[in-house]
Parts: structure tokens; sequence; C-alpha cells
């Protein structure tokens, strides 16, 4: 959303609530969230900038030279991974990482 003709509306929005508060009261501890930030305003924001990219050429143009860096990164229990998906029609297969490591359950009219 950088550069979206809400930013300089929204961001003065967020930053009176959080300096000035609401009709209950001063906010004392806000985590907020930058919906519209310029993606060089903030390192973290480039972070995700990178990250978003290369999973995107990882599925888009099967180009893992990215995401090969950071594939060791997401959520993972016993080494299946929790915090990367990837959706795909039922009746096809995909060999990505994401998929790969699903549980296998049979297709529709075929035999378990």
């Amino acid at each position: 959303m950088d550069k979206s003709a809400y930013e300089t509306i929204l961001q003065r929005l967020a930053t009176e609530f959080r300096t000035i508060g609401h009709r209950w009261g001063k906010v004392v501890n806000l985590c907020d969230v930058p919906l519209f930030v310029d993606s060089r305003a903030t390192r973290m924001i480039q972070l995700a900038d990178v990250i978003a990219y290369a999973v995107r050429r990882y599925y888009e143009n099967g180009d893992s030279r990215g995401f090969d860096i950071i594939k060791r990164r997401f959520d993972a229990q016993g080494g299946v991974i929790h915090g990367l998906t990837h959706r795909i029609p039922a009746d096809e297969r995909c060999n990505c990482l994401a998929c790969r490591q699903k549980p296998t359950k049979p297709l529709k009219n075929q035999p378990p």
C-alpha cells in the first residue's frame, strides 16, 4: 500500500490515537502494524518485501535462490513447516516444499 491516497490521513489518525488517546483514555501499550508505510521507511518493511519477493519467485518462476536462504526460518515443528502454505486445486500435484510436507491424502476417485 505504498504511497496510497489514504496514507497521510491514516498515519495522522494513528499518531493521534497513539499520542492523544480515545474517549476512554490514553493508550499505554500499542503494537501498531505499518499498513501504510513506504518500504524505504524502515528496515523491517524492506525485509518483509525481500521475503515476499523470494517466496513469489519460488512459486511463480521456480527460482529457489532467495527462498533457499530463508526456508529454514518458517515456523516448523518436527521438521514440518506450519508457517508456509501453498493452495493448489485438489486434483493437482505440486512438489514445492510446503506441499511435500502436507499429509498425503488420496485424490478423489482413486484408491488409497
